[in-house]
């Protein structure tokens, strides 16, 4: 069976993950997590990690959180997709919030739905703040993953969402928008969300552009005004004072 985890057809792999799950045997943990790390096939990982699921978790588990820690991407981000699979909540300890901010876009987006999964209620505030940096971050399928997670915690993220809004980099403010407008309506679709999110940006840049050329054409039409205002009154109080001094008894 070893030997066929390791066969170079993915059919073959994809078979004896399959059997390996099917007839669970403690005995094959460390074979399956080490294929976990170096499988190329996503489906055949994707059995891999169900094929640990079917394991005693007291056994998996630790062996898991081990591998959250490996330098290879590909160990981290297995090991983030099995914690989902097995769904113990005592586990979200282990999700830190240098997981979520990973620099791999892989291992980021799992930890992300991870996260979501497993956060207990009192702690999802803090796992907002930690998202919402993530804001503009990729290419669509990132932010997608990313709009998900937070859409998934509910309307703990509104406050958070709102403000990253309000950014002045337009592809953090036209993320936080469209995420936005998925939460209030989950059955948009993400590219629909995006594109009106990219207007509804773009249009609020134009009017600030223009207030900002506006606000110098009425500080000059003012000035002129003042000028005359100013001009006006000054011959005026003299003759004021020239009556005065006529109508002054000697």
């Amino acid at each position: 069976m070893v030997a066929a985890l390791g066969a170079d057809d993915s059919s073959v792999r994809l078979q004896a993950a399959l059997a390996v799950g099917t007839n669970p045997d403690p005995g094959l943990l460390e074979t399956l997590v080490e294929r976990c790390v170096v499988e190329p096939d996503f489906f055949v990982r994707d059995m891999l990690s169900w094929a640990l699921t079917r394991l005693p978790p007291e056994v998996t588990l630790p062996r898991i959180r081990r591998e959250l820690d490996a330098e290879r991407t590909q160990a981290r981000s297995q090991a983030l997709h099995t914690l989902s699979k097995i769904g113990d909540k005592s586990t979200w300890a282990w999700i830190s919030r240098d997981m979520l901010l990973d620099a791999d876009d892989e291992v980021a987006r799992t930890a992300w739905r991870v996260a979501v999964a497993l956060v207990p209620e009192d702690e999802k505030e803090g796992l907002v703040d930690a998202l919402v940096t993530q804001f503009g971050r990729g290419d669509r399928d990132v932010r997608l993953s990313l709009s998900r997670a937070l859409v998934d915690l509910g309307d703990v993220i509104e406050p958070a969402v709102e403000a990253a809004a309000a950014n002045p980099d337009p592809e953090v403010a036209a993320h936080a928008r469209a995420t936005e407008l998925l939460r209030q309506d989950p059955e948009t679709g993400f590219d629909a969300a995006v594109h009106e999110a990219t207007r509804l940006v773009a249009l609020g840049l134009e009017r600030a552009a223009a207030a900002e050329i506006a606000e110098p054409a009425e500080t000059a039409q003012t000035e002129p005004a003042q000028s005359t205002v100013a001009a006006r009154t000054e011959p005026a109080e003299s003759a004021e004072a020239a009556n005065e001094v006529e109508t002054t008894p000697c």
